[in-house]
């Protein structure tokens, strides 16, 4: 009996991962980062589809802004249901019904069709924001979690970076119907691997003793499961919800030109066809990777040099990445697209350390059981401001242009800055 016991020990012992908790964050950013390649390859499409469906510039501001919308009125849904049922399943739900609209996408034979279908893919999308604080909550100790934050972001770029060249070869293999198709696919075989291989913490079969004392040596109380509404007016009675929430409002404007509208200034007002675009389009979001891995990082130079607390340190990243986004002011200034390009990418760099650390700052501040329905509050917040940005560009652009939108932008994050510092800063001078 005890030679049989030994085998199976040895048997569990071999199936153990070390460091897996960084593998199941390589696996949720592979998700996000599929997500983003079905989200943004609207965007990539778009001269094409306006011209194949005769579709208007305020045409195409409503297809996005139905997605925005949808995005807005569900994160804080997505979250509490995360929250309630468990991020594999919730996850995985969503995930499954992005996928099948994005493919429903090659069938559109009109703007009020795509509309309709972005609605519930940004539904269905919204899960993305409250999942990834509910991973790095359940899966990494707060020491970590600035960090982890910062690796979790590059999910959130890294689609959209990969989105253009990989939009743009489905296009010239399949046309734009297969390219939706194309993408759509690859967001199923994500959710197989997610059906697959992920688990909780104390239910993961590859999880070692050490690791899982590890994740739990903060020892947070065990999540409370509270009532939608119930859920809301708690996170709402908090100060420090403001403090997050009001920058999240002000940097959310920028990602979304660069999500949906930088192909379309490129085409419009820089004279660039779809391959040229493929070609630069994906910057922004190669500077955005490295802005959130930076991010983390950033916070342990605030904290060594500087002495910083860690609340504090992650609030002192967030501002430098506020004044990183005076860059986008500086787009209106140029005649140059390549230095227009470089302009946006700093933006891009600025912006995800911001988001990252906003993050951060949810998974930090709340208990276990609200984590992923304050981000996704955070994220209805973030994407009220990106839905309103959307309409605005759709009624003005071709009217005024692009620069005093860009030049918006630029100071958008100071002002977002002032309130992080008030409500979230703390005042002390002890280290964390």
């Amino acid at each position: 009996m005890s030679h049989i016991n030994q085998d199976v020990a040895a048997v569990t012992a071999k199936r153990t991962f070390r460091h897996l908790r960084w593998w199941v964050l390589v696996l949720f950013l592979l998700g996000v980062t599929i997500n983003y390649i079905t989200r943004n390859s609207l965007g990539i499409l778009a001269p094409e589809l306006k011209t194949s469906l005769g579709i208007t510039t305020e045409q195409y501001s409503w297809i996005v802004g139905a997605f925005q919308l949808a995005y807005t009125l569900f994160q804080p849904i997505c979250g509490w249901l995360i929250d309630v049922i468990g991020l594999k399943l919730g996850f995985l739900i969503c995930a499954t019904i992005w996928a099948v609209v994005c493919m429903l996408h090659a069938g559109a034979g009109s703007w009020l069709h795509l509309a309709i279908l972005r609605f519930f893919m940004g539904g269905a999308e919204a899960a993305a924001t409250p999942a990834n604080a509910k991973t790095i909550g359940e899966w990494f100790p707060k020491k970590e979690r600035p960090i982890a934050a910062g690796w979790a972001g590059v999910g959130f770029s890294v689609g959209a970076m990969l989105a253009p060249p990989i939009v743009y070869f489905a296009h010239v293999s399949f046309g734009w119907q297969g390219a939706f198709m194309f993408t759509g696919a690859l967001a199923l075989a994500w959710v197989l691997l997610w059906w697959l291989f992920y688990h909780n913490p104390e239910q993961h079969p590859r999880l070692s003793k050490d690791e899982l004392t590890f994740i739990k040596q903060d020892n947070e109380p065990p999540a409370v499961k509270l009532p939608f509404l119930t859920a809301l007016k708690t996170v709402a009675k908090n100060k420090r919800f403001y403090g997050i929430a009001i920058p999240a409002f002000m940097a959310e404007p920028a990602w979304a030109v660069l999500s949906f509208w930088v192909p379309l200034y490129l085409a419009n007002e820089r004279g660039m066809d779809l391959k040229q675009i493929a070609m630069f389009a994906w910057l922004p979001f190669l500077a955005a990777d490295l802005g959130s891995v930076a991010s983390g990082y950033l916070t342990k130079l605030y904290v060594r040099v500087f002495g910083c607390t860690r609340t504090n340190s992650v609030v002192a990243s967030s501002v430098t990445g506020a004044f990183l986004m005076l860059s986008l002011a500086l787009v209106a200034t140029t005649q140059d697209p390549y230095i227009a390009i470089a302009l946006i990418s700093v933006g891009g760099f600025g912006h995800q350390i911001i988001s990252c650390m906003l993050s951060a700052l949810v998974v930090d501040s709340f208990d276990r059981g609200q984590m992923a329905t304050v981000n996704g509050m955070r994220g209805s917040a973030a994407w009220i401001a990106s839905f309103l940005f959307s309409l605005l560009i759709g009624v003005t652009a071709d009217q005024i242009g692009f620069n005093p939108l860009f030049i918006a932008m630029g100071f958008f994050d100071l002002i977002g800055a002032v309130f992080l510092i008030a409500f979230i800063a703390e005042r002390r001078t002890a280290r964390a």
